[in-house]
């Protein structure tokens, strides 16, 4: 019998999750409740707020103030122009010290109307602002949905390019110094982990992803704070605990979730990493995500808008 290469079960596994997802759209379909998880709860609009004490390393005394946005996957009828636009308005409302796109800007499914193009959501990312500045990260579907990347096994992506040309920092396998009230926090961007996970043995790749975690965390010295942006939280078990926080989204918090239980999350931890504030060695916070994937359905899990406020231990 042929060998299942690990990629070919992780594309099984996530063929199972859709079907999952789909069953459990299904088992939504209930009149009031199916217009309420494909019509209302999608178009709603929430900030979640984390305030914490990081047990890696952070100078004492110092808060930081991080707005993060995930998974828009632009679209219509769910996601247009003009909703990316109060996305961003309520974004900037939220007094950020920085802003952090953590991936998957274009459509995730193929229930829409409309694919809404990089060159009209990007500029309207553009708007975003934080005193220092907005960085972003790629996510799978800003690969899967770039055929010519793929076909290249390398970017720039669409999608990367777009934010680029709209004034926003695409952090690929990179880490940058941030200058904070007279500190110096790094601020690291991983490739996506899951890039050419339905292609790399097509393309002549050993690997599935385009990340690089032993050169990005190379860029930092010894001991200094950092900030990781990783699209899939399942890296979080490889990093060191001298990063002081990891942000993520991907997951949606498994779009169709019950009082913390999500029935299908896209991760092969479950339910460990599908949402929130995660605390094991160093700290983990996944967001929920704006925008939907496989099925167009939210329920128990309405889209939101993230704010992290690290804050060290007062020097008093």
């Amino acid at each position: 019998m042929a060998e299942v290469s690990g990629s070919a079960r992780e594309a099984v596994s996530i063929t199972r999750r859709s079907v999952l997802l789909g069953l459990g759209g299904a088992a939504l379909m209930g009149t009031g409740t199916a217009a309420y998880a494909v019509g209302i709860e999608p178009m709603r609009l929430s900030v979640t707020r984390y305030r914490i004490r990081p047990i890696g390393p952070w100078p004492a005394g110092l808060t930081l103030r991080i707005v993060a946005v995930s998974d828009i996957h632009a679209c219509e009828p769910w996601m247009t122009t003009g909703h990316i636009a109060r996305i961003v308005e309520l974004a900037n409302s939220l007094g950020g010290d920085v802003v952090v796109l953590l991936g998957d800007y274009v459509a995730g499914t193929r229930v829409v109307t409309r694919f809404v193009d990089a060159t009209e959501w990007a500029p309207v990312l553009g708007r975003l602002e934080a005193p220092l500045g907005t960085y972003a990260i790629l996510g799978n579907h800003d690969w899967w949905e770039d055929r010519s990347a793929l076909r290249a096994g390398r970017g720039p992506t669409i999608a990367g390019a777009a934010l680029a040309r709209n004034g926003i920092r695409v952090l690929e396998n990179e880490a940058l110094p941030l200058r904070v009230r007279g500190h110096e926090v790094w601020l690291a961007g991983l490739g996506d982990q899951l890039a050419f996970e339905r292609i790399w043995w097509k393309i002549g790749l050993k690997r599935s992803g385009a990340d690089d975690l032993a050169g990005t965390l190379a860029q930092i010295p010894d001991g200094a704070p950092a900030i990781l942006l990783a699209h899939e939280p399942d890296i979080f078990p490889k990093i060191p605990a001298q990063v002081t926080l990891q942000l993520s989204g991907h997951t949606h918090g498994g779009q169709v979730r019950l009082p913390r239980y999500a029935p299908v999350v896209p991760s092969r931890y479950g339910n460990r990493y599908a949402y929130g504030h995660v605390r094991e060695h160093t700290d983990l916070v996944v967001s929920g995500g704006l925008g939907m994937s496989g099925l167009p359905v939210r329920f128990g899990m309405p889209p939101e808008i993230v704010v992290v406020e690290l804050a060290g231990a007062s020097t008093a």
